[in-house]
């Protein structure tokens, strides 16, 4: 049986606009596969048939989804809210994730999961914004059963424009691990960049590519490889505490040991001193009398 030590993080990829999981599967593949030896990537397609031309007709074979719908300037969305849901849904059932990782409209939807994940409340003047638009169902519902998701890979990702999304989703750091990969050709440049912030110390790789998900030079590999390893060492080291605590008390070990240095064999170390010194005072006081 596979132990939870060897037990892999995992990873929900969520792919670009009219494209598939599978597409981005092969996109992630430009990457050195040790990057990611030691987690499980989850790929699946969007909720919804590519409703138009795609981009990689001629690239790569259909069939083509997309997650959701918007107009020109990204401030009105379609079927948003059920994209949602079902990411949730998806999330719940086939997780837990420690993980996301998305391109283009795959990590704009992302970021904003794990934003409304980490707010656990949000200010009365963002209650009325909801209340008057259709978004009132998400507060309080994202992932909140779900474990708190530990770090984003977000290449060629935006925030949403919706005042009543932004003031919930963006409302204070989200404080999760997170890796931006930002390209200088990317017409999404800014908007990466301004996603970037609305996480706590974000790590950004810079690249001189354009809207895609980039080839990693030496440099990019190294800090990519660095930064999954830290995450890595970090959840071994939560498992390790985890099996260590049983029932809320110290895992007792083999022998007279315990996990706690300041007890042995279940007495406290200074109040095994104390029993240790009456017992010689009584016993000096016995051979006293014995004399007498």
């Amino acid at each position: 049986m596979e132990s939870q030590e060897e037990k892999k993080m995992k990873i929900l990829c969520l792919h670009g606009f009219r494209t598939s999981g599978s597409f981005l599967r092969k996109q992630i593949s430009k990457w050195d596969p040790s990057i990611f030896a030691h987690f499980d990537l989850d790929f699946p397609d969007g909720i919804f048939p590519a409703k138009g031309k795609s981009e990689i007709e001629g690239i790569f074979p259909p069939p083509y989804f997309e997650w959701f719908q918007f107009n020109k300037e990204f401030t009105e969305y379609t079927n948003l809210e059920e994209c949602i849901s079902f990411l949730c849904d998806y999330i719940t059932t086939k997780g837990p994730f420690d993980g996301l990782l998305g391109f283009s409209q795959g990590a704009t939807l992302s970021a904003l999961l794990l934003g409304y994940q980490a707010q656990s409340s949000i200010s009365m003047s963002a209650k009325m914004a909801l209340m008057r638009s259709s978004w009132e169902w998400i507060t309080g519902k994202v992932l909140k059963e779900h474990p708190p998701i530990k770090l984003l890979v977000s290449i060629s990702g935006s925030k949403f424009r919706d005042p009543s999304i932004c003031e919930v989703a963006y409302k204070d750091p989200i404080k999760v691990k997170s890796i931006h990969f930002i390209g200088a050709k990317d017409w999404l440049k800014l908007p990466s960049e301004e996603l970037a912030t609305a996480f706590d110390n974000p790590l950004i790789i810079r690249h001189p590519q354009g809207h895609t998900v980039p080839r990693l030079d030496e440099e990019a590999t190294k800090q990519l490889r660095s930064w999954t390893e830290d995450i890595l060492q970090c959840n071994n080291v939560a498992i390790t505490k985890n099996h260590e605590t049983k029932d809320g008390e110290p895992k007792k070990v083999d022998g007279d040991k315990q996990s706690n240095p300041e007890i042995v064999n279940g007495i406290q170390i200074k109040e095994k001193s104390l029993i240790e010194k009456k017992i010689n005072e009584r016993e000096v006081k016995n051979v006293e009398a014995a004399k007498a």
